[in-house]
């Protein structure tokens, strides 16, 4: 696909995986990510993929868990209490280093809560998707071309940097319908993994994907190699989006379908000759710190919505 053609979220989040290379879906059904599945399930057959509805979220994701550690993209999507049950799969595949993408189309809770949009995971995907000492990179789009673009971002940084990914959607994204371009990427899918755990032919050592490390020692370097990799990124992959920020005395900070509104807002207050602007964060780990302080250095109130 390359025309501009009108989607719905979800089915957006779906196809642009396909095209970015993801012949592997694992997942289980939940309102309101469930087009993303059903979408999964009547398109990978046809490219020649494997769609499987697991019998449970925690199942889902100890399958991405195997497929990636094969060496092939591999995805999963829920929201947020099928999220929580993926956590401890998540840790696993983080205390592996293995790359995988989880799409996250927010529901309020606790609890099952209700189906409509809500930035209730926030905390969850940034500081506790799991038992510690790992992060995930976490990508929040705005817009339906934004998680189009953003899914296949994902998937390359997950496999630069071997770790998850996931994309904070919410409901109100996932059902929104907008024009959205999708282009295939054919750059990155085809590329051996020289850590992967598939057959090698006696032309490779033996891989071995492990998160057990019994002698402390081993355990605890390979957790500062790790943080050393998350200062990396925190340097390099920092994504936000700066409005009217330049004379800023009040900087909005919001993210997702949340900063759509945000950003009205700041018009209707510039309109009002009240200097206020947005940052809005596109990684949410590593979070942009780099923007925050460059607008900081006007601002009288910073306000978080």
């Amino acid at each position: 696909m390359s025309e501009r053609v009108l989607m719905k979220g979800n089915e957006a989040l779906a196809e642009a995986a396909i095209q970015a290379g993801c012949r592997n879906f694992f997942g289980y059904p939940i309102t309101p990510q469930t087009e993303v599945a059903a979408y999964m399930a009547k398109r990978l057959p046809k490219v020649g993929g494997t769609y499987l509805q697991a019998e449970s979220e925690v199942s889902a994701i100890n399958m991405v868990l195997g497929c990636g550690a094969s060496g092939k993209r591999a995805l999963t999507s829920s929201s947020s209490p099928g999220i929580s049950l993926k956590t401890e799969g998540i840790s696993y595949m983080a205390g592996s280093d293995v790359p995988a993408v989880i799409i996250n189309v927010q529901r309020g809770g606790p609890g099952l809560g209700g189906i409509q949009p809500s930035q209730s995971d926030y905390w969850q995907a940034t500081k506790a998707t799991g038992h510690g000492d790992f992060q995930i990179l976490v990508f929040a789009p705005s817009t339906v071309q934004e998680m189009v673009d953003l899914v296949m971002d994902a998937f390359d940084k997950a496999e630069e940097y071997r770790m998850p990914a996931m994309i904070l959607a919410d409901g109100m994204l996932g059902q929104m319908m907008e024009p959205v371009e999708i282009r295939e990427r054919k750059d990155s899918q085809q590329k051996e993994k020289d850590w992967a755990v598939c057959g090698h032919q006696n032309k490779r050592p033996h891989n071995i994907i492990n998160s057990l490390y019994i002698e402390p020692d081993a355990l605890e370097k390979t957790v500062l190699e790790r943080f050393a990799k998350y200062e990396t990124i925190k340097a390099n992959e920092q994504r936000a989006e700066s409005f009217m920020t330049e004379d800023v005395d009040i900087v909005v900070v919001a993210y997702g379908a949340c900063a759509r509104v945000a950003k009205n807002a700041v018009r209707a207050a510039r309109a009002m000759g009240i200097k206020a602007g947005l940052v809005r964060p596109i990684t949410l780990w590593p979070f942009p710190t780099d923007a925050i302080n460059k607008a900081a250095e006007t601002a009288k109130v910073m306000l978080a919505v």
